[in-house]
């Protein structure tokens, strides 16, 4: 060990080795998610003020040391919503990329490894689903099911998978043909052993970068399905919404839907970033 290594403190010192390796978009972006999840999960002892009080008194106030992000029109916290907030669009950007990850994935990999008309049938849903607007798709879905997260969560699932099935498609196409791949049907595994034991685990890294990628517009298609009173219902706190209500007071109350507006950028920020870094750590490209 070097004596200039020696020189620097302990906590410097295991940082360094924490970090060595690592891109610097992964830390950054990996820091942010860090800063919303302890906001998600501390919002009980963080918020200063419950979200859904109303102080008819304090309404419209501009930010101040007693609201540092103002109020709204019902003289709600601001601050407070967004802090509150974090876990239900949080909330919203991981389950929304879990449950097309995951019928994307099946469906990929069945189609890949069997191929002739299991392929050929999978490549004709696709063709379907992708001949439709994504949004429109979803808000078709949303308004027959009716508004909710839950709603949401079955479009993101009905039409967000095709992306990760084209995906693991193309890589159980090329990977079944491997030798490991032979190996293991001449020893006589069963198609489930070696689609999923064996050929999945080596397919599914541009799958992880993608949905890190995908997660933003998630966030952003919560935000806007919200927005447009199909997603969270009020008097609960999202950002989405937030933006919708300040919509009508933005020439005298700008911050109503700045700062949850700056709250979603910020946040579809911390997840491209970790994206850009795990693709570059893991050398695929998002």
């Amino acid at each position: 060990m070097s004596e200039a290594t020696l020189d620097r403190p302990m906590p410097r010192r295991f940082l360094g080795r924490l970090t060595a390796g690592v891109p610097q978009p992964m830390l950054i972006g990996g820091a942010i998610l860090t800063v919303f999840l302890v906001l998600a999960i501390g919002a009980p002892l963080i918020s200063p003020y419950d979200p859904v009080y109303q102080d008819i008194a304090a309404r419209l106030a501009p930010p101040s040391l007693a609201h540092p992000f103002g109020t709204d029109n019902f003289g709600r916290d601001i601050l407070a919503r967004v802090i509150w907030s974090a876990r239900v669009d949080l909330q919203i950007a991981v389950l929304g990329v879990i449950f097309p990850f995951i019928i994307g994935t099946a469906t990929g990999t069945i189609a890949g490894y069997f191929g002739g008309l299991t392929d050929t049938l999978f490549m004709r849903v696709v063709d379907v689903v992708l001949a439709f607007p994504f949004l429109v798709l979803m808000l078709a879905i949303i308004a027959i099911l009716g508004p909710g997260l839950a709603s949401f969560y079955i479009a993101m699932g009905l039409v967000g998978w095709v992306s990760y099935a084209r995906l693991i498609r193309a890589q159980i196409l090329v990977l079944r043909q491997s030798d490991f791949a032979m190996a293991a049907k001449s020893l006589g595994f069963s198609h489930w052993r070696i689609m999923f034991r064996h050929l999945l685990p080596n397919a599914m890294v541009g799958s992880i970068v993608f949905s890190m990628s995908d997660a933003v517009l998630v966030l952003l298609n919560g935000a806007a399905i919200s927005y447009l009173g199909l997603g969270v219902q009020p008097p609960t706190a999202e950002w989405g919404i937030m933006v919708a209500d300040g919509q009508a007071f933005i020439s005298i109350a700008w911050w109503i839907s700045t700062f949850p507006g700056l709250a979603i950028v910020v946040l579809a920020f911390g997840f491209s970033l970790l994206a850009d870094g795990l693709g570059e750590k893991l050398g695929v490209r998002p």
